[in-house]
């Protein structure tokens, strides 16, 4: 097994571990200062982990990129929030990491709330072209001078000038569709006609080159997303994007009739996969807020279920990728490997996979000692046969020339789009939230980062397969170190308004990000949610560049795509090949005839 640790894959932005050597919060926070006088507006530094800086709107950009030129900040999502109600403006927060540092630092702007405008930030900060996109989507403000503003997230025949973010939409709201939609869609545009609005026009591929569609649905794409790839011959000379068919509301759903110890069940739905990574994430922002202290055996409960589930995902990613590359064998086996892991987490938290164990302060679900000589004997059984196969690839000369120097990502690009977990690691990009950001119990063991230099398939494959085994190392050093006590902390006093704070958590596919910004009646006013595969999808353009067309599926499925589940449903008669798309009311009809 390869040296995780050797010279070839301690890689890093060096530049931005100079530039962010011994900084605190506190400092951060100066140095924007000093470089831009008084355009800051307020600042704010609770930990020295966590910065908060409000600035001018107008000097949103010179903040940005002294963030991410100056101090090698990673960019990680932005958002925007309604605050008419309270003092007539939008707030548009750009969120950073410095991850040498340790700090997480949201950069808030307040936006006249009729007059929604300010300056784009994506010339200097390339990774924010969606995220701006997303708050003009949302909430209605206008980036001015984004490169690209084509809609992001609402679906093609959702009306224009209605912002579903906002204070006076509700959540359970259906706007008609555009009046163009009954007769007409934007794709109809590739034929020659005017698309019904600028923003919902697809870039036009390069001289002479052909567009190849990927999805919406494709076979070994389990969830929809469509790619239009423009090829030169078999070679990828280009490529654009359209997703969020799957966009299901949930940020609107935590500030609408949700209590805080209820979002977290929510939180899990995110993600078909990482459902525990995500109610974590939520759970320790309000606990940051709020200052509830967890209790240390929760810590740890919550670093050993984070850890099975980073197990089982890897294997299933696995088993995927082999099906993509027509190897099922491998996925045959990950996946009959795999089911004895699912059995276990069912018995430890009573569910296969969405384990409703978190609440705000800790967990509802106790490990019982009882469990760990079961828990120590599946993880050994999954060790031996994953070394084995870790063992088997190098000689697999089949798969090796499917891998091996396929779509590279290189750490420059990775860098400037602000890729995230095993995509970013396998360009040797070595973050890691775990080691950068410590959470739960992981400042208590002994973690260390997997990182591989190369940016191709091989590199993403590899770091999937050391982190597994990590994975298993953490969890049995978590065990043994598990502290005795509470699993849940006894909050006394309702959580005030007002109160903010960030939190993330390294998830199989890369960093999640959530943000909290506490609100009345124990609910948050806003809630931003930010999933790995946000930012990584934004790296397809240039990690499939220049490859054949073979080999785009591999490419895109070697960061692990999670679009999320479809909500929509086709019905192919199979006799006369009809087909009809069930409405959410005759579903909803379907549904409950079948109980009775």
């Amino acid at each position: 097994m390869p040296d995780v640790n050797s010279d070839r894959a301690k890689v890093g932005a060096g530049g931005a571990a100079e530039a962010q050597a011994g900084l605190t919060a506190a400092e951060v926070a100066e140095r924007l200062q000093a470089a831009l006088g008084e355009a800051v507006v307020e600042v704010q530094a609770p930990l020295p982990t966590r910065c908060y800086v409000t600035v001018k709107p107008e000097h949103i950009a010179d903040a940005a990129g002294f963030l991410y030129e100056k101090l090698g900040a990673r960019y990680v999502v932005g958002g925007g929030t309604d605050q008419r109600e309270k003092d007539g403006t939008f707030l548009v927060t750009h969120f950073f990491a410095l991850d040498q540092a340790h700090i997480y630092l949201a950069l808030h702007s307040k936006v006249d709330g009729d007059n929604p405008r300010l300056p784009s930030i994506v010339p200097r900060v390339p990774a924010a072209n969606w995220a701006e996109r997303e708050i003009y989507d949302t909430v209605g403000v206008e980036c001015v001078g984004h490169p690209d503003p084509r809609r992001l997230v609402l679906p093609d025949d959702w009306p224009e000038g209605v912002f579903p973010l906002r204070s006076d939409f509700r959540f359970d709201e259906k706007p008609p569709a555009a009046e163009w939609a009954e007769h007409s869609h934007p794709w109809d545009a590739l034929e020659g006609a005017s698309p019904p609005s600028p923003r919902l026009h697809f870039h036009e591929p390069p001289e002479g080159a052909t567009v190849v569609p990927i999805g919406p649905f494709f076979p070994v794409l389990e969830e929809p997303a469509h790619f239009r790839v423009f090829v030169d011959g078999e070679r990828v000379v280009g490529c654009d994007y359209r997703g969020f068919y799957n966009h299901r509301g949930i940020e609107k759903l935590g500030v609408s009739d949700l209590t805080y110890n209820q979002i977290p069940f929510i939180a899990e739905r995110i993600c078909g996969i990482c459902g525990f990574v995500h109610s974590t994430t939520y759970c320790q922002a309000v606990e940051e807020a709020a200052g509830i202290e967890v209790p240390p055996r929760a810590r740890f409960i919550r670093s050993i279920i984070l850890e099975l589930e980073r197990v089982h995902s890897h294997m299933l990613w696995f088993g995927i990728a082999g099906h993509i590359i027509g190897f099922d064998t491998v996925l045959m086996q990950t996946w009959r490997m795999r089911e004895p892991l699912m059995w276990l987490c069912e018995r430890i938290t009573g569910s296969r996979k969405t384990y409703g164990m978190n609440i705000v302060g800790g967990v509802r679900r106790d490990l019982p000692k009882e469990l760990y000589p079961d828990i120590l004997r599946v993880l050994a059984d999954i060790e031996r046969e994953w070394l084995a196969l870790y063992d088997a690839i190098p000689g697999d000369t089949t798969l090796m020339a499917r891998v091996k120097d396929c779509c590279v990502l290189t750490h420059d690009e990775a860098v400037r789009m602000a890729a995230t977990g095993p995509t970013a690691r396998g360009s040797g990009v070595a973050i890691d939230v775990r080691g950068d950001h410590p959470y739960a119990a992981y400042d208590q063991l002994s973690f260390r980062k997997c990182v591989y230099p190369d940016g191709d398939v091989l590199s993403r494959v590899l770091v999937r397969l050391d982190e597994t085994i990590h994975a298993i190392e953490l969890i049995r050093e978590a065990l043994e170190k598990m502290p005795d006590g509470p699993i849940v902390a006894e909050i006394k006093e309702p959580i005030p308004p007002g109160l903010q704070a960030m939190s993330a958590v390294e998830a199989p596919r890369g960093e999640v990000f959530h943000w909290v910004l506490t609100g009345e009646n124990n609910r948050p006013a806003r809630w931003r949610v930010r999933a790995p595969t946000y930012a990584n999808l934004q790296n397809v353009p240039a990690m499939i560049q220049g490859d054949t067309l073979g080999d785009v599926l591999i490419g895109i499925g070697s960061f692990d795509p999670c679009f999320s589940c479809t909500e929509r449903m086709e019905v192919v008669d199979a006799e006369s090949g009809s087909v009809r798309v069930y409405t959410q009311e005759e579903l909803a009809k379907l549904a409950t005839e079948r109980r009775r």
